[in-house]
């Protein structure tokens, strides 16, 4: 491609350097707009200076990465409420032994779910976990964060699926998934295990085994203290033995509040009760008055017949009460246990509702997981999954949608826009052009001169586009070698490019994603600086990179 007009040149460069500062460094003095509205200010300088016409504009825009994007999002929000992040939990730290050890941890489980899942879905579900475990271990989170962006770049390079330059890979050159497995499979292996040492050696003082059990026995002495505190002996805890004959006696009154009939029964006991008490009166009188007449002794009989029958009736009565009473006691106990069976019985049955629940929603991942491996089209089988989990939770999704990252969405959208127009200034075909008589593959010093020139043009214009403009001509230049080195040469451009991304924190997406989630979680929210992951990023992506291309082969 030649280069475009001066004016295009010199305009595309500004707006590109605006985008570029902007994300680098999203919180300037002079324009502190951040980076998702740079990312749209540089797309629309592109356009403003005529760099990109308005009708291609929308064109560079790369529906089907946001398409994939947005659709894990949506799965990963509903593996959070599925509680897999809790259990992910509880493998990372069982039985851990320290940050050291949680460090390797993370850098295996993002590198395994970034092959399965791309590094993007890996970065979108893990960041605002892994920060939470941090802080739960009163760990400092930058060592897991770059653990996470830099071992998912390095594990999505394994398949056609990790990430979307690897698929546009797998389709121009038509390797399939076994051979593309097998000619990285090595390198990823082995670049994972040196930048998981590279971390290690790097923040080996901030993960001191020391320091972290000061902290814990801090952190345990305070517990210790607050339990103590809970449990101090309080003279309010003796209350309950002045109040308890209060409690029965209200709950008695309850009890006949609830059983009226009860009041019926004890008001004929009362009149039963005083018909008696006045005949003893009655009998007592005429003793002491001294009649000796059959009219009285006819009258002490009946009284005594009299008061007899009454306490035959109130012995009856209050048996009569008795049972009324225990009968309103087995009703009672009956409906409270009636009550209890059918609480048990609806917990259970949520209990089983929920289970039923989670599994389909992992039914569903695993699904979208086994059709992204059958070579389906990434984006549509994430938003498919998507809609099948909304559809399943059968209520509003709004909550769950709302928790996606539109801002990130837009980012990327003013970023393709941004690129392309960078692109049509003929800089970055200027450069390949230069440099393609020197970078072949039948030379050590061609193969190093081709992989430079990969890792800035990854780094500049990001990766996918770079790939896109050099992709057919490393492998037409290979191609006049053998076929087994044209194979090779699509290989090592995805393994370069995808390693790439590690050097500095604009060369991925999953970098970025790392650092906007982080950055955006409430209440415990870090900030991943440009030149925090550069430090690290310089030294890894070289070596790692070196390292891997003695190990790429063709099949």
């Amino acid at each position: 491609m030649a280069m475009a007009a001066p004016v295009k040149v010199v305009l595309g460069s500004i707006a590109f350097g605006i985008f570029w500062v902007l994300a680098v460094f999203p919180a300037v003095p002079f324009l502190p707009i951040g980076r998702t509205a740079g990312s749209l200010l540089g797309a629309m300088l592109m356009v403003i200076f005529r760099v990109i016409p308005p009708e291609e504009a929308y064109d560079a825009i790369d529906l089907p990465i946001l398409g994939l994007l947005f659709g894990t999002m949506v799965v990963s929000v509903f593996l959070e409420k599925a509680d897999m992040f809790k259990y992910l939990g509880k493998m990372l730290s069982w039985k851990s032994r320290g940050g050291k050890d949680l460090l390797v941890r993370i850098c295996l489980v993002s590198a395994v779910s970034s092959a399965l899942f791309t590094n993007d879905t890996c970065c979108v579900v893990l960041t605002e976990f892994i920060l939470k475990l941090a802080r739960q271990n009163n760990l400092p989170p930058q060592p897991f964060l770059l653990a996470l962006a830099s071992s998912s770049n390095i594990g999505s390079a394994a398949t056609p699926i990790g990430n979307p330059q690897n698929l546009v890979i797998a389709v121009q050159s038509g390797i399939s998934f076994e051979k593309f497995l097998a000619g990285l499979f090595p390198a990823v292996l082995l670049g994972g295990l040196l930048n998981a040492a590279i971390l290690l050696c790097y923040f080996w003082k901030l993960l001191a085994v020391d320091k972290d059990e000061e902290v814990a026995s801090a952190v345990g002495e305070v517990v210790a203290e607050d339990d103590m505190t809970l449990h101090r002996f309080s003279p309010a805890t003796m209350s309950h033995v002045a109040s308890l004959n209060s409690q029965e006696f209200g709950s008695s009154i309850e009890a006949f509040a609830r059983s009226p009939s009860l009041f019926g029964e004890f008001a004929h006991i009362s009149s039963v009760r005083s018909r008696a008490n006045s005949i003893d009166i009655d009998v007592q009188t005429a003793s002491n008055v001294g009649i000796e007449s059959m009219r009285a002794s006819a009258a002490s009989r009946d009284a005594a017949e009299g008061a007899g029958l009454a306490q035959r009736e109130e012995g009856t009565s209050s048996r009569r009460v008795s049972r009324t009473y225990s009968s309103q006691r087995c009703v009672s106990r009956g409906g409270e246990a009636s009550l209890q069976a059918s609480d048990s019985k609806e917990s259970s049955m949520e209990m089983w509702k929920s289970r039923m629940w989670k599994a389909c929603v992992y039914l569903v991942t695993i699904g979208m997981l086994i059709s992204l491996l059958m070579g389906l089209n990434m984006s549509w089988t994430a938003i498919t999954a998507a809609l099948v989990l909304v559809v399943l939770d059968f209520k509003d999704a709004c909550p769950c949608l709302e928790k996606v990252s539109y801002s990130l969405l837009i980012f990327f959208c003013g970023m393709f826009i941004t690129v392309d127009g960078f692109n049509k200034t003929g800089i970055p075909s200027a450069l390949w052009e230069f440099v393609e008589p020197y970078a072949r593959l039948d030379s050590a010093s061609g193969i190093t001169l081709l992989s430079l020139v990969i890792l800035v043009l990854s780094n500049i214009a990001s990766n996918v586009p770079t790939v896109l403009l050099l992709g057919g001509r490393i492998a037409a230049s290979a191609a006049l070698i053998s076929p087994a080195e044209e194979m090779r040469a699509w290989l090592i451009l995805a393994w370069v490019s995808t390693v790439a991304g590690n050097l500095s924190l604009l060369g991925s997406a999953a970098n970025l994603i790392v650092c906007e989630q982080a950055r955006r979680v409430q209440y415990f929210a870090y900030n991943l600086s440009f030149l925090g992951h550069l430090r690290f990023g310089v030294p890894s992506t070289l070596l790692v990179t070196g390292i891997g291309l003695f190990l790429v082969r063709s099949y």
